[in-house]
């Protein structure tokens, strides 16, 4: 069977320069995106709380159920992040599954063993390459999903409404941002 660790010296080092490059790459998104989005969520999150806890009015349930409602938006994206990170992950991965498929094919038709390992190496190349060209739309999506800054009122929520993170609309009509992620 058709393994990187038969792949050679060479083989094994363009497959782990490859995966250096994704790794960086990805690394580089997951800090953007926290210093950026989650890292301003994590302060709404903390203030709204802060606020929960201080409505002396309050029972410990509706506190309890405030700082959830202030959590919701930031597990939220959180979510998301992860769950994107996986699918490009798993497209990555049975991207690479089908080349060494593809390599074993040819060393079982008679292939030569060098040219499997160049077939092998371009497949392997061209499915990072395509997967990196991935990365900047699948950063718009998870920032796209993110309140946008400046959108957000911390706890200051209408009379008689639960406690939470609300988004000004329009007029000064707010909207409970738990809502806009169910």
């Amino acid at each position: 069977m058709w393994a990187p660790a038969r792949q050679g010296a060479a083989g094994v080092a363009m497959a782990e320069l490859q995966q250096l490059r994704v790794q960086e790459a990805v690394d580089s998104m997951v800090k953007n995106l926290e210093r950026e989005n989650i890292r301003k969520m994590q302060g709404l999150m903390f203030r709204c709380s802060a606020g929960c806890c201080e409505d002396s009015q309050a029972s410990m349930q509706q506190v309890h159920q405030c700082i959830e409602c202030c959590h919701a938006p930031l597990a939220q994206a959180q979510a998301l992040v992860t769950s994107e990170l996986e699918k490009f992950q798993d497209r990555l991965a049975r991207c690479t599954l089908h080349c060494n498929d593809k390599a074993k094919d040819s060393i079982d038709a008679g292939s030569k063993e060098l040219q499997v390992k160049r077939q092998l190496e371009c497949c392997v190349t061209k499915c990072v390459d395509d997967h990196m060209n991935l990365i900047p739309t699948m950063t718009k999506k998870m920032k796209e999903s993110a309140p946008v800054h400046g959108e957000i009122e911390v706890c200051c929520w209408p009379l008689g409404q639960r406690a939470g993170i609300y988004l000004k609309r329009g007029m000064g009509v707010l909207g409970l941002l738990s809502k806009v992620y169910e």
